[in-house]
């Protein structure tokens, strides 16, 4: 529906009432929810929704509709009283509102299909908003974005952070509203109801600011029409409301946040919102259906995905760190593909990732030392089509941590990559060294991790990354140049490894995993020099684990393995093989980083850990003695 010409002020109140009453009858029924919070932002979205927005309701997938996020994810209700009176969801759908077998939870969340994106932890919601803007940039549409936030949410640092880039870009068609009621869950919200204190904020950032009385809906009309006129800076409708609007007990008062209304209350609330909407209680889609158009859609996908892709090929010895090899092969990615994105969050030449933005400078976008938004684009950018590639450090993922928690959420396929993993970095220090990522992304729902040794198995990794839609994978990379160990027609695969050393005569078996490996291969040389045979293994798939792989190594291997790696050894790779495959035939020991680091030589910083060659031949030592005991 292209509802822009859709103006009877009658019909929008009528609107406001069906989404206000289908709003406490579905959280009166769920016994929980947040009516109050629904209410003040009801005739903001009858506007939207009923007047401005242009959008196909029964095609979600046009890539020309309009576009909108409820990022205050807890007025869920009130985007699924949209769709009912759009004649998408049923009364008894309606009903079942956060049931377990519903589809329609407390927060929006991909198993309603027509949620844009997973909400609920608040500031996550304009920078996906960002994100999907620029896809539409990409495409040449002429969609517009829309983003709904509460006032409690705007004292998120990464609420800020999508600000100030989306001015950077100058998207025009963003349009991000506040529902300013005044009140979050326990006091009064930092402003208030002090509307021009917020658009001051937003004017700052060089955005256009709007203020308007949130119930007022000729007001509310003439800011969105202000909007669409507004074509070079994202615009900000700063809407003073009340929570609870309409029902006199709730309405502008404290301590109803999060409250549903009783069934004995709920016949009562309804006669009074009644009083306030002269309408009926029909729903007014067919009239919709009869005086509305929708956008054009694409006869074909203007992205183009080629079959054969080369990627960069090395020779067996040279040398070439892991994070370079990542950059090559983006680039030769990005010839292939052109949904591939790049984002990278002011280290690019750190990651490599510039080699991409070489190639492709429309398609890389700087995201700047903010990461908490990158990865939130990138959340956009894969929701509307797009194979995003994010890069940092990987210590400075865990900024991002609850933006990557909620794309998990959302099903969404984030490939991200963190560089300079481990304290094999050197003298940078601590701050700078990933020594806790494999564990938060281990425990990312449906999470793949890979984390490459050499340049091949890198090359290979990424391409996995990119043909991988099921959940978010990470790649963990070292800093260091690393020599090339397989040929370039090795083939790699998701929850697999590679046997680099082996014999029948196996005491030990040795996992190891990018910088370790190499430690593995030169205690490996040492211990055949003293006539110890060990397997050297590298598990280049952290996630899914090669387990069965790696159990049957283990049992040639006299049931012993050593589990060598650059990390924290909570959570790490150690852990995961220990929990997979110990048990009275295999015993696993796991040399890991235990201690906080400091600055020091790569080389002094491995030893100090333990983690070096010299460890690992004592440990397969130690063990080997205690078996001949």
């Amino acid at each position: 529906m292209c509802g822009r010409g859709f103006v009877n002020k009658a019909l929008l109140q009528r609107v406001a009432y069906n989404i206000s009453r289908w709003s406490i009858l579905s959280t009166t029924a769920a016994g929980s929810g947040h009516p109050t919070s629904c209410l003040s932002a009801v005739d903001l979205i009858a506007v939207l929704f009923f007047k401005e927005m242009c959008f196909d309701p029964f095609d979600p997938e046009n890539p020309n509709n309009d576009r909108f996020i409820l990022s205050k994810g807890h007025a869920a209700p009130l985007l699924y009283a949209v769709w009912h009176e759009l004649g998408v969801i049923s009364d008894q759908e309606m009903l079942s509102l956060r049931k377990f077998d519903s589809i329609l939870e407390g927060h929006p969340t991909p198993r309603f299909s027509r949620s844009e994106a997973s909400t609920g932890s608040l500031g996550c919601g304009l920078s996906i908003g960002v994100g999907f803007a620029l896809a539409a940039r990409l495409r040449a549409s002429s969609a517009r974005t829309f983003v709904l936030m509460g006032d409690s949410e705007i004292a998120e640092g990464s609420v800020w952070e999508a600000v100030q880039l989306a001015r950077h870009y100058k998207i025009g068609s963003l349009t991000a509203m506040v529902d300013l009621n005044r009140l979050g869950q326990s006091t009064q919200t930092m402003f208030g109801h002090d509307a021009h204190a917020v658009a001051a904020l937003f004017e700052a950032f060089g955005w256009k600011a709007l203020v308007v009385d949130g119930h007022d809906l000729e007001a509310i009309s003439k800011a969105f029409e202000q909007a669409a006129d507004t074509l070079d800076v994202p615009t900000c409708i700063v809407a003073k409301t009340f929570k609870g609007n309409g029902i006199d007990h709730v309405q502008n008062k404290n301590g109803f946040h999060g409250k549903a209304f009783s069934k004995e209350e709920q016949q009562l609330v309804l006669e009074e919102l009644e009083q306030r909407f002269i309408t009926a209680q029909k729903s007014i889609a067919q009239e919709l259906a009869d005086d509305t158009c929708s956008p054009e859609r694409e006869l074909q996908e203007q992205c183009l995905v080629k079959e054969v892709c080369k990627l960069p090929e090395y020779d067996l010895g040279e040398m070439v760190s892991v994070r370079k090899a990542f950059g090559q092969t983006l680039a030769a990615l990005g010839s292939c593909n052109e949904k591939i994105v790049s984002l990278d969050a002011e280290v690019k030449n750190s990651t490599y990732a510039y080699l991409f933005e070489d190639k492709f400078p429309n398609r890389f976008f700087q995201s700047f030392i903010a990461e908490q938004n990158m990865v939130g684009m990138a959340t956009g950018l894969a929701s509307r089509g797009f194979v995003p590639f994010t890069s940092t450090f990987g210590v400075f993922f865990s900024r991002a941590h609850d933006q990557i928690r909620m794309a998990a959420v959302g099903r969404s396929p984030l490939r991200l990559v963190g560089t300079h993993a481990g304290l094999s970095i050197g003298s940078d220090g601590p701050s700078q060294m990933a020594l806790e990522d494999i564990a938060m992304m281990r425990a990312i729902p449906d999470s793949v991790i890979l984390y490459p040794s050499d340049a091949v198995s890198t090359a290979k990794c990424v391409q996995l990354m990119a043909d991988h839609y099921d959940g978010i994978t990470y790649l963990r990379a070292t800093r260091m140049a690393t020599s090339v160990l397989y040929r370039n027609d090795e083939s790699f695969e998701l929850g697999g490894m590679k046997i680099v050393r082996s014999s029948k005569q196996d005491v030990v078996c040795v996992v190891g995993a990018g910088v370790t490996l190499f430690q593995a291969l030169e205690a490996y040389d040492e211990l055949l020099a003293q006539g110890i045979n060990i397997s050297v293994i590298d598990c280049y798939s952290v996630k899914p684990l090669p387990a069965q792989q790696l159990y049957e190594v283990a049992q040639r291997s006299q049931g012993r393995v050593i589990c060598v790696e650059d990390h924290y050894i909570q959570g790490g790779l150690g852990e995961a093989i220990a929990a997979a495959i110990s048990d009275e035939q295999v015993q696993v020991t796991v040399l890991a980083v235990e201690q906080l680091p400091r600055s020091g030589s790569p080389e002094k910083l491995l030893a100090w850990a333990g983690i070096d060659a010299k460890a690992i031949v004592t440990a397969v030592k130690n063990l080997n003695e205690i078996q001949n005991k």
